[in-house]
C-alpha cells in the first residue's frame, strides 16, 4: 500500500480459524493550493511538482498524463487516445476530443465473426482470432500526442519540452516492476506472449536493473521511448504524425500488419468541442458531447433528478440507480454509434490548481497493454481501439474506415454558482459512467465528502446482471433483485468491478481543496502541491 492507503485487520488468530475482514482506506487529501489526483502516485507527484512551480491545473494534468504513459503503460499512454475537459475559474468549460479513428483501410470483411461472446468489455460476438482484441488489426490511429499538445498549447503555460521533460526522465530510469506491475504482467502474459515485441520489452528480465531505492524492486528502462520522447520534445508533437516519430511507427506497424498509413497519421486532428451540458440538483453538469459515455450520464441523471434521493436509504438510492444506468445503457448500445444520430483498461486523472481551474483527463489504451504490440523502434505500446466497434455489420457502431467508435470514457466537471465545482472520472471501460453517476450523487444528494463517496459500496449496472459491493447493506441486493438478477462480488483488485475514479472538489466558504482515489487501487493519490 501507499502511504497514503491504511490497512486494517478485525479478528484475531486462534488455534480454530476465524473470520477476518479486510478494511483498506485512503483519506482525502486536503490542500488551500492545488491538488492532482491519480492513479498512480509517481505521476500525481509530477503534476503537483509542476503546481508548486507556478504551473496551471493544464500544464499538471498534461504533464502528469505524460509521466502515466511510462509508470503505468498498461493503461494508458502516447498510443492510445481521450477526452479531456478544461474550467477556468470564471466557470467556462470546454472539451477536447483526442480520441481513437480507425484507419481508413480498415475492412470490416477482416473481422469475421465466430459466434459466442466476445468483445472483451462488450458482449459482441467474438471475432476470428481476437483481431479486433489483439495485434496489429486491432490498432486504431493514436490521439494522445496530439491531444496533450493541444491542450497545453491553448491553457498551459509550460513549453512541450518542459512538460514532457519528467516523462524522459522516468523513461530513461525505468519503469517500476513492483509487486502490482508484476501483477499485471503476469495478468497479461498470455498476450504480450503472441507479440514478438511486447514480450521483449515487458517479459525479458533480463533488461531490468536494480531499483536502487528498493533493491526488492527492479527498473525497466525504456530507451528507445526516451529517445523517442527527446524528439519529440525537440521537433514538435506533429512529429509523431508527420516526421521521424511517424515514420518509424509506421514501420513498425506495416511490417506488423496493421492497414495505418501515412496518410491516417497526417490527417489526425484534435477537436475542441462546447462541452455538453446538464443540470442536476444545484450543479451544472458538463461532459464530452458525441460518442463517449456522457450522453449515457446526463440520461441516467435525468432520470434521477425527479426522486428525493437525500431522503432515500442507501438500498433504495442503490435501486434508483440500477434503473437508471440499465435505461441508459439499452439506449445506448442499441442507438449511439459514428452511424447512428445522423440528424476501457484506462486512466483517468483529476486536477485544481490554486487558482479553481480544473481538468478532468481520461486517456486510454482500452484493454490493459492495449493491443499488446508494441512498436519496437519507439518502446510504444498501441491501442486496440477496434475493440470499441460492433463487430456486426449495419449497426449504429460497426467497423467502419476512419469512423470514431464509441467510447466508454466520461471526464466531468460540473460548476456551482457559475464556478468550477468537482472533477471527476475513471477507468473501468462500461463500468466507468455507472461509477460516475453514483459519486456524483454522494456528493451532491447525499452530501458526502469526497473519501466518504468513494469509500461507500457502490453498484454496477453495466450488464443485465448487477453486480453489487458485498459490502453493501444487506437489504442493497434485495431491493434492486426485485428488478434485475443480482451478483454480489468483491470490490475486486482483479478483475475490477466497480471502476476505478479519482476525482477533486474546490472548497467553498474557506474550506480548503479536496482530493480522492479509489482506495482499492494500490498505487493511486491525491497528491497536493507542497
Amino acid at each position: 500500500m501507499d502511504n497514503a492507503a491504511g490497512l486494517e485487520r478485525q479478528g484475531s488468530s486462534s488455534a480454530k480459524r476465524s473470520a477476518q475482514t479486510w478494511s483498506v482506506s485512503k483519506p482525502q487529501v486536503e490542500s488551500s493550493g492545488g491538488i492532482v489526483a491519480a492513479q498512480n502516485e509517481e505521476a500525481a507527484t509530477v503534476g503537483a511538482t509542476v503546481l508548486a512551480k507556478g504551473g496551471n491545473a493544464m500544464d499538471a494534468a498534461v504533464a502528469t498524463a505524460l509521466a502515466l504513459s511510462v509508470v503505468e503503460p498498461w493503461l494508458s499512454g502516447l498510443g492510445g487516445g481521450g477526452f479531456l475537459l478544461h474550467a477556468d475559474n470564471n466557470g467556462t468549460v470546454e472539451a477536447l476530443d483526442f480520441n481513437l479513428r480507425a484507419p481508413e483501410k480498415v475492412d470490416i470483411a477482416d473481422y469475421p465473426l465466430q459466434g459466442g461472446a466476445g468483445g472483451d468489455w462488450f458482449n459482441w460476438p467474438s471475432v476470428h482470432e481476437d483481431r479486433n482484441l489483439i495485434g496489429p488489426l486491432s490498432i486504431c490511429v493514436p490521439g494522445a500526442v496530439a491531444g496533450l499538445s493541444e491542450a497545453l498549447q491553448r491553457h498551459g503555460t509550460l513549453s512541450w519540452a518542459d512538460a514532457l521533460a519528467p516523462a524522459i526522465a522516468l523513461a530513461e530510469r525505468g519503469m517500476r516492476i513492483d509487486w502490482f506491475a508484476e501483477l499485471a504482467l503476469a495478468i497479461d502474459t498470455p498476450g504480450l506472449s503472441s507479440q514478438s515485441s511486447a514480450a521483449s520489452l515487458f517479459l525479458d528480465s533480463s533488461r531490468r536493473v536494480v531499483d536502487p531505492d528498493d533493491p526488492a524492486c527492479r527498473l525497466l528502462p525504456m530507451p528507445a521511448k526516451a529517445a523517442m520522447l527527446r524528439r519529440l520534445a525537440e521537433h514538435g508533437a506533429r512529429d509523431f504524425y508527420e516526421g521521424q516519430v511517424a515514420a518509424s511507427l509506421l514501420k513498425n506497424l506495416n511490417d506488423s500488419g496493421s492497414k495505418m498509413t501515412a496518410r491516417d497519421l497526417a490527417e489526425y486532428r484534435p477537436v475542441w468541442q462546447t462541452a455538453a451540458q446538464s443540470s442536476y440538483r444545484d450543479r451544472m453538469v458538463h461532459t464530452i458531447p458525441g460518442l463517449s459515455g456522457g450522453p449515457s450520464l446526463v440520461q441516467a441523471l435525468a432520470d434521477l433528478a425527479g426522486q428525493d434521493l437525500a431522503a432515500a436509504s442507501s438500498a433504495e438510492a442503490a435501486a434508483a440507480y440500477a434503473r437508471a444506468i440499465r435505461q441508459a445503457y439499452e439506449s445506448r448500445l442499441r442507438e449511439m454509434g459514428h452511424a447512428a444520430g445522423k440528424g476501457d483498461c484506462t486512466s483517468h486523472l483529476s486536477v485544481i490548481d490554486g487558482q479553481g481551474n480544473m481538468v478532468s483527463l481520461t486517456n486510454t489504451l482500452l484493454s490493459r497493454f492495449g493491443s499488446k504490440v508494441v512498436a519496437a523502434d519507439l518502446d510504444l505500446l498501441l491501442n486496440n481501439g477496434m475493440m470499441w466497434f460492433d463487430p456486426r455489420p449495419d449497426q449504429p457502431n460497426s467497423i467502419c474506415g476512419g469512423a470514431k467508435p464509441l467510447a466508454n470514457m466520461s471526464p466531468v466537471i460540473t460548476t456551482r454558482d457559475g464556478k468550477p465545482d468537482i472533477a471527476v472520472g475513471a477507468a473501468g471501460g462500461r463500468q466507468i459512467f455507472p461509477a460516475i453517476l453514483q459519486l456524483l450523487s454522494a456528493v451532491i444528494d447525499r452530501d458526502m465528502s469526497l473519501e466518504d463517496a468513494v469509500h461507500s459500496p457502490r453498484i454496477d449496472a453495466s450488464t443485465p446482471t448487477i453486480l453489487v459491493n458485498r459490502l453493501a447493506t444487506t437489504d442493497t441486493a434485495t431491493a434492486i433483485s426485485s428488478m434485475y438478477p443480482v451478483q454480489i462480488t468483491e470490490d475486486s483488485l482483479h478483475p475490477v468491478q466497480f471502476a476505478i475514479p479519482s476525482m477533486v472538489q474546490a472548497g467553498r466558504d474557506g474550506a480548503p481543496n479536496a482530493g480522492a482515489v479509489h482506495p482499492n487501487s494500490p498505487w493511486a493519490a491525491a497528491v497536493a502541491e507542497k
